[in-house]
């Protein structure tokens, strides 16, 4: 490994120090570090190699990268596992560490959540003739499926009726 990719790769584990980061974002960030370099040849396998590097020392795991996404992104910004899902294979997750990662969901606390969103939701859209098809569009576009939603909708619609 000459001088450029110890470089590359110090700037990466800092980075994975401060943040989960998945394998195929690191890859994507060491080949454009290796191609911004005037007069360096890149090889697809300096970049791999920086990557391996970095999931050998530990530094990037995509199982706890998933985990802690699919945490944030159902308890924070309120994204069901179908959206979660998603943009793990967008990220080029597999579907199996995708399928564990959504296990780690606090069920509960992802259910309490998309109830509130939907009521507040609600409230804006109660007056309106096509109301509650638009809170449906609204709870399918976050990434609920229409199953897992309906009987909350309904209730929903129906107690403030």
């Amino acid at each position: 490994m000459d001088e450029v990719q110890k470089k590359i790769l110090s700037r990466l584990q800092n980075l994975c120090a401060k943040q989960e980061c998945c394998t195929k974002d690191l890859l994507g960030k060491a080949q454009k570090a290796l191609a911004s370099r005037e007069g360096y040849i890149v090889a697809p396998e300096a970049a791999q190699q920086i990557v391996a590097l970095l999931v050998e020392d530990g530094y990037a795991d995509d199982r706890r990268y998933s985990a802690a996404f699919a945490r944030e992104k159902s308890s924070i910004t309120g994204w069901g596992p179908v959206k979660i899902r998603m943009a793990l294979a967008a990220k080029g997750i597999s579907r199996e560490i995708a399928d564990e990662a959504l296990q780690e969901i606090d069920s509960e606390r992802a259910d309490a959540k998309l109830e509130k969103m939907l009521r507040s939701k609600w409230r804006s859209l109660c007056d309106d003739p096509q109301g509650r098809l638009k809170l449906i569009r609204f709870a399918l576009s976050r990434g609920y499926d229409y199953s897992g939603v309906q009987s909350l909708i309904e209730e929903i619609t129906h107690s403030t009726l």
